[in-house]
């Protein structure tokens, strides 16, 4: 059996066929911190993200029955393979809780993991992508490595200097896409994407004051080389998750301008 088939039928699904670039709209946040204003319906958002045009969710096995494909519009799904609370006595430290094989079993079309790279744990988090990376090229799934610079050494996390590192990681482990946090310049981004042949994701972060912050980030990364994104809180927590993602989906497939996508949607 081709297995390199599979994988590239699967990569379809969560990178867009023109662009090659995604929009991925994490749900994972439960395991972290409980219950989240915007997710307390998985189905409705799940919904509502894919009639804006996202690419793709990613959440949790256990949340899959009660937010993915309820109402019948088909987006690809993301299995989330790491763990942590914000209770734990480290909550860097990311354990993996759900094995490739069920993420298999129940339909995802790629796999994601977690890794904090400068965090005290990092050797441990390393050795699980390792295993995780093997079972996903027996497979033939799909791995997003999200790769955060995190840690005692670490003041600033979209430090261009450690960003390098944690995606160059992501890239050396063998990821098939890397998410990492945005550099905030263009020309510091488009060196780090370069020195890899991995397609690269910016995250979200926290929510942010402004759309038009939010835009230009996006449309910054983009200009760099960026694939896409994986915007969560900035995209289920707002007014409109379906007009946000709608507005988005016209940056990263379709090259728009800040400019024209805030006179087209309105946004103040």
């Amino acid at each position: 059996m081709d297995l390199n088939l599979g994988k590239n039928i699967r990569m379809e699904r969560i990178l867009d066929r023109k662009s090659r670039r995604a929009i991925i709209v994490p749900m994972d946040h439960g395991m972290t911190i409980g219950a989240i204003q915007g997710l307390e319906d998985m189905a409705k958002m799940v919904d509502k993200v894919s009639m804006g045009g996202a690419n793709a969710v990613l959440m949790h096995s256990g949340m899959v029955i009660a937010g993915h494909r309820e109402y019948g519009k088909d987006i690809g799904l993301i299995i989330h393979l790491s763990g942590a609370t914000t209770l734990a006595p480290d909550p860097n430290k990311k354990v993996i809780v759900c094995s490739v094989e069920r993420a298999l079993k129940i339909g995802a079309d790629a796999c994601s993991i977690h890794i904090n790279i400068g965090a005290d744990n990092e050797p441990e988090m390393l050795q699980d992508a390792k295993l995780i990376v093997e079972s996903c090229r027996e497979w033939g799934m799909p791995l997003l490595a999200m790769m955060y610079p995190r840690g005692k050494k670490i003041d600033d996390e979209n430090d261009a200097k450690v960003v390098n590192i944690a995606v160059r990681v992501g890239a050396e482990l063998g990821a098939d896409i890397v998410k990492t946090n945005y550099t905030g310049d263009i020309d510091s981004f488009k060196y780090i994407i370069k020195s890899v042949h991995t397609p690269v994701i910016i995250a979200g972060g926290p929510k942010m004051d402004t759309t038009k912050e939010l835009l230009q980030m996006l449309y910054d990364s983009i200009q760099a080389g960026g694939a896409g994104v994986a915007f969560g809180r900035n995209v289920f927590q707002a007014k409109d998750p379906t007009k946000i993602v709608s507005a988005i989906a016209k940056i990263v497939h379709k090259d728009y301008t800040v400019e024209e996508v805030m006179k087209e949607y309105k946004f103040e």
